[in-house]
């Protein structure tokens, strides 16, 4: 798998089309989730580009919401990404706003974690700790069943996602809650060194 960009190429990338800090956030918490994924799924070796589909997968969301996943094949050519990350980045989407199907496990996993990410960060804002550290499963899924939470993240989107990678919803839940747990501390260091 190839991505034809460094890290720092796609960070520079990623800050050209994106400025809101949530977006930011959102981008370096998906890549985080992304590189624990690939190390525990048994794809260490592909860590890096795991991550980087994480990172550039809302690309052009910020500037171009009506063409997203769309623009971001078009952006990303432009940087000469590779043809393996622009298919990764484009599936994210797929039923939604892009025909690309998901077919490697990095890009079900992209697709599972993605809306599944902004609910559990949007979740651990209204804990005590205000971290997703000592968040449980069985308080997630409080939070997946009331609607009116985090209205914006699509029930729908993680269940497709859960069923695509062959997962019950909770081992779904516990994983990402996992993942985020092992790079929240760096993605805000390196936020603030965005900023």
């Amino acid at each position: 798998m190839n991505a034809n960009l460094t890290r720092e190429e796609a960070v520079r990338l990623l800050q050209k089309y994106n400025q809101e800090p949530f977006h930011l956030l959102h981008a370096l918490t998906v890549e985080g989730v992304m590189r624990w994924y690939a190390k525990e799924l048994g794809y260490e070796e592909d860590a890096d580009f795991w991550g980087m589909a994480g990172l550039l997968h809302d690309i052009d969301f910020e500037q171009y919401p009506d063409q997203h996943c769309v623009k971001a094949e078009e952006l990303l050519k432009e940087a000469q990404a590779g043809d393996d990350l622009i298919h990764a980045v484009c599936s994210h989407g797929y039923g939604i706003c892009s025909q690309v199907k998901p077919e490697h496990l990095m890009e079900k996993v992209l697709f599972a974690s993605d809306e599944l990410t902004g609910l559990i960060g949007a979740a651990a804002k209204m804990r005590p700790s205000k971290s997703c550290q000592d968040m449980e499963v069985s308080s997630l899924k409080k939070k997946f069943k009331d609607k009116r939470f985090a209205a914006g993240c699509s029930r729908d989107i993680i269940r497709q996602g859960a069923e695509m990678l062959g997962w019950e919803l909770n081992e779904l839940f516990e994983k990402t809650i996992l993942a985020m747990r092992s790079c929240e501390t760096s993605v805000q260091e390196e936020l603030d060194r965005l900023s």
